[in-house]
């Protein structure tokens, strides 16, 4: 078993992302993570436990008696969310999932109204909520800083739980969570995930999103996938290289009709224009033909499945909201349970919640 306290910053912050996932993992060694950072972390085992616990959880809230024996599982935790990054859907996913375990909770989310305000570091300030919380949940725009914080109280005398909620054009590990999640459900009676073909249309190089779902999807048997994007726009070479060395097949195009027709599930993004270098660089790309409309919706199969991360502007027409392949409010509601059993599970509740009466 492999602990973050015995390894300096240095050498663990230059180990591959894979190699990480050792010093992660609950001390239990049960293929479970302390701190939960990245998408790979998760291999298919986790999250087919995770998707069960979420089930499990769902279908426990559904009487007063079965909510209020969830409201007791984490009665006697608190959780921190530090959101240094606007966030409604998934501030508000993270705080439901803690509400749903009955964890006490608390949140900075503008910086203005933190000590940060007066100076202090990122670093102090997350040392100080790990002083009154015994898990932190952390969205930041600086790139690294949950792994970061994640070793710093590894090996600090309170070693409290790192939740990375987003950090900066990198990871979100737990929207890949509710992703897979929402495609475990949306094809639980119909085959499963293995064997179907996902699209991937937007800003695929900034979207977070696309790296860890993609990533995830490699657990699964025969996806194929394909990124559909403006080339200024399209997904980064590093996604790509992982893809091949996992023998996925892929196909990167700019031509999304043509994607939808062969498509299971189509995964939407915005355009990531918060990370332009400069002012109005996105409103210079023509991305007017990497939105789904009325004609795509024709093109999608009787089983599709459409996705978005949230927020959209006009990338989806509104027209296609009341469809039944439209699965993206769904997915925002997946998020909740989904969270809510890798909080469980971290703190070691998951057989206690798999096993009860209700």
């Amino acid at each position: 078993m492999k602990r973050l306290d015995e390894i300096e910053w240095d050498a663990f912050s230059r180990l591959p992302i894979e190699d990480k996932k050792p010093y992660l993992e609950r001390k239990e060694g049960d293929g479970l993570p302390f701190h939960t950072l990245f998408a790979q972390q998760f291999d298919r085992g986790a999250l087919e436990r995770l998707c069960a616990l979420a089930s499990r959880i769902r279908f426990i809230n559904k009487s007063r008696e079965g909510a209020l024996y969830l409201k007791s599982i984490l009665a006697h935790k608190r959780a921190m969310l530090y959101f240094s990054q606007p966030s409604s859907r998934t501030f508000l996913s993270h705080l439901a999932a803690c509400q749903i375990l009955g964890m006490t909770t608390g949140s900075v989310r503008d910086a203005a109204t933190s000590s940060e305000f007066k100076g202090e570091s990122h670093e102090d300030s997350i040392r100080t909520f790990s002083s009154y919380f015994d898990m932190i949940i952390m969205r930041s725009p600086v790139q690294g800083l949950a792994e970061k914080m994640a070793w710093e109280l590894s090996n600090s005398f309170r070693p409290v739980p790192i939740l990375n909620a987003g950090s900066g054009k990198d990871q979100h590990p737990t929207q890949a969570l509710l992703d897979i999640y929402t495609l475990v459900r949306s094809f639980e009676e119909k085959g499963g995930i293995d064997g179907r073909t996902v699209v991937f249309c937007g800003d695929l190089m900034r979207g977070r999103t696309v790296r860890s779902l993609s990533w995830l999807l490699t657990d699964f048997r025969d996806v194929k996938q394909i990124f559909v994007a403006p080339r200024e726009l399209q997904v980064s070479a590093d996604v790509v290289m992982n893809l091949a060395k996992k023998g996925v097949d892929f196909e990167v195009t700019d031509d999304l009709r043509a994607a939808v027709r062969t498509a299971d599930a189509v995964y939407m993004t915005r355009i990531q224009d918060e990370w332009d270098s400069a002012k109005g660089e996105s409103a210079k790309i023509d991305t007017s033909r990497f939105k789904f409309g009325a004609e795509e919706l024709s093109l999608l199969g009787p089983d599709g499945v459409i996705m978005h991360p949230l927020p959209r502007r006009d990338e989806i027409a509104t027209c296609c909201d009341r469809d039944p392949r439209a699965k993206y409010w769904r997915q925002m509601r997946n998020g909740m349970w989904i969270r809510a059993a890798l909080i469980a599970a971290t703190f070691g509740y998951e057989k206690e919640i798999m096993d009860c009466g209700y």
